[in-house]
C-alpha cells in the first residue's frame, strides 16, 4: 500500500485497468479530500496568548469567562473538535461530541458519542439530549464552541410531539429512497426534531456560541442547519411528502405533526437568530476540495477543468452526462483537449423502485458513466463521499475506466440488472474497483475526477 494514502485498498485499484490514470485520479481526489480535513484550519482560528482567547477576530479575556463548553455532531465533527481539546485543553468544562460509528478515537476533555447514520435510532435521542443537557447549562458570559457538521440530520434527533424515533427512522429512510435533494429531506426533518434549525445557538443562550463548519455550499439550504435559522415551513414539508408521494406511506404522528403545525405559526423552526449572540466560521468547503484537486491535477501534468462544485442531480444520469463529455473531448477535443482533469463536486442522490440490493450514489454515478463510455482510451473516473462512506455502504465510491465495460461482460455483470436492482456494491467489488477509505474526518459531499489522456508523470 502506497504510505500515507487514505485508500485501505489502494494497490487493489491500481492493479488493473489504465493503471496510470487510476493512480493520477485517485491522487487528485485524495489531495481533494485531505485539503478539507478541518484539524489545521481549526487551528488557525483559535489561539491562546496568555489570558486571552483569540477566534477569528473575536477576542476573551478568559479571567471573565465563567465556564467554557464544547457540543459537536457530524461525520467531519472530530478533526474540529481534537483541534478544540488540543488548544482548551482543561479550560473546557464540559464537552460532547456526537460521531457515526466506528469512529474509535477519543479526546482528553471532551466526551466522544458514536450514533446512528445514515438513520437515526435511540442512539441519536441519547446524543442529543446530552447536547441540550450541556447547552441549558451555558449562562452569561459562557462560552459554547460548536463543531457541526454534515450528517447531524440522523445522528441526533430529538422527536417533536407524538413523534417516536422509529417514526423518524421511517420517515428518514423513506426521503432517502424517493430521490429528494437534500433541501427537501431536510425541510421534512426540520419540524420533526427539536434540535435542528437554529436551537444548538438558541438553546446555548445567553452564552456566546461559536459554530465551526464545514460549508458544503447547497443553494438554498442554510447549513449547518444545527445552527442556522430555518427558511422552510410546515408547508414545505407537507409539500415534499405529497410531491414524492410519500404522504400516505410516513406514520400518522408525522402527518399530525405537520398538519398541526402548519394550522399553528407560533409552532414554526426558529426564522431568525437576530439578537442571540453566535457567530460561524468555515473550516473547509467543496470550493477548497475543487481548487486543491485542480492544483494536483497541474503538477501531474494534466491540465485541470472544474466544471463545478455543486453538481446534484440523480447519480446515474450524472454518470451519463459526464462519459458525454468525456466521449465528446476523445473524439473531437472539445471543450477541452487532452491530457486533462475534469473535477466536480456536488450531491447527487438515487430514486429507488422496490427493495434495493446495497449500494450508493457515488457508485451509481460510476456505473451511469461506464454504461455510457464510448472510449477504452487511456482515461479513468473516480466518484467518492468525502466523508467515507457512500450510502448506507462502508465504501466509500468507486473508480472505473475505459476497460471497465469489457471486463463487466467477462464477469456476467449487466448494468440493466445493476440499475435495476441498485446493486452497485456488489458489482464494484468484484470488479475489484470498491474505494474503501474508513472514516476521513471531513464531510464535504461528494468529490469526483475524470482523468483523460496519458501523461507519464509519476504520482505522489
Amino acid at each position: 500500500m502506497r504510505e500515507n494514502t487514505i485508500y485501505d485498498n489502494y494497490e487493489e485499484l491500481i492493479s488493473h485497468g489504465s493503471v496510470i490514470e487510476r493512480k493520477v485520479a485517485l491522487a487528485i481526489a485524495e489531495a481533494g479530500i485531505k485539503s478539507v480535513i478541518p484539524y489545521d484550519r481549526t487551528y488557525e482560528y483559535v489561539s491562546i496568548e496568555k489570558e486571552t482567547l483569540k477566534v477569528g477576530s473575536l477576542q476573551f479575556d478568559l479571567e471573565k469567562v465563567p465556564h467554557i463548553y464544547v457540543v459537536g455532531v457530524g461525520k467531519g465533527s472530530f478533526p474540529i473538535a481534537q483541534a478544540l481539546d488540543e488548544i482548551l485543553g482543561s479550560r473546557i468544562e464540559q464537552g460532547f461530541l456526537v460521531v457515526k460509528a466506528g469512529e474509535k478515537r477519543l479526546l482528553n476533555h471532551i466526551e466522544v458519542f458514536e450514533s446512528s447514520h445514515p438513520f437515526p435510532d435511540e442512539r441519536s435521542v441519547v446524543g442529543a439530549m446530552a447536547i441540550k443537557e450541556i447547552l441549558d447549562k451555558a449562562g452569561e458570559g459562557d462560552i459554547v464552541f460548536a463543531c457541526v457538521t454534515g450528517g447531524s440530520s440522523a445522528l441526533v434527533n430529538i422527536p417533536v410531539g407524538d413523534v417516536s424515533i422509529d417514526d423518524m427512522q421511517i420517515t428518514n429512510k423513506l426521503l432517502l429512497q424517493c430521490g429528494a435533494d437534500i433541501v427537501q429531506m431536510n425541510a421534512v426533518r426540520k419540524h420533526l426534531c427539536n434540535l435542528k434549525g437554529g436551537r444548538i445557538v438558541q438553546y446555548g443562550q445567553p452564552a456566546t456560541v461559536i459554530t465551526f463548519t464545514l460549508d458544503t455550499n447547497t443553494p438554498g439550504m442554510p447549513w449547518p442547519d444545527l445552527c442556522l435559522p430555518d427558511p422552510s415551513t410546515f408547508t414545505d414539508a407537507i409539500e415534499v411528502l405529497q410531491s414524492f408521494s410519500l404522504w400516505d406511506k410516513v406514520p400518522e404522528s408525522v402527518k399530525e405533526r405537520l398538519l398541526d403545525g402548519q394550522a399553528h405559526p407560533e409552532k414554526e423552526t426558529l426564522k431568525t437568530l437576530d439578537g442571540m449572540k453566535q457567530v460561524i466560521f468555515s473550516v473547509g468547503n467543496q470550493k477548497i476540495a475543487c481548487e486543491v484537486a485542480a492544483q494536483k491535477a497541474k503538477e501531474l501534468g494534466y491540465e485541470p477543468h472544474i466544471l463545478s462544485s455543486c453538481i446534484d442531480g440523480e447519480a446515474k444520469d450524472v454518470g451519463i452526462v459526464f462519459a458525454g463529455i468525456v466521449n465528446e473531448i476523445v473524439a473531437h477535443n472539445r471543450p477541452f483537449k487532452a491530457p486533462c482533469a475534469l473535477i466536480s463536486g456536488g450531491e447527487t442522490t438515487i430514486t429507488i423502485l422496490g427493495k434495493p440490493e446495497k449500494g450508493g450514489p457515488n457508485q451509481e454515478t460510476v456505473f451511469g458513466f461506464a454504461a455510457k463510455l464510448r472510449t477504452t482510451e487511456q482515461m479513468a473516473f473516480v466518484c467518492i463521499d468525502t466523508d467515507g462512506t457512500d450510502g448506507p455502504t462502508d465504501i466509500a465510491g468507486g473508480i472505473v475506466d475505459g476497460k471497465t465495460k469489457a471486463v463487466m461482460k467477462q464477469k456476467g455483470l449487466q448494468l440493466t440488472e445493476i440499475f435495476k436492482k441498485h446493486g452497485t456494491s456488489a458489482a464494484l467489488t468484484e470488479l475489484g474497483d470498491a474505494i474503501y477509505t474508513g472514516n476521513t474526518g471531513t464531510n464535504v459531499m461528494n468529490l469526483r475526477v475524470i482523468v483523460i489522456g496519458k501523461n507519464e508523470k509519476e504520482t505522489t
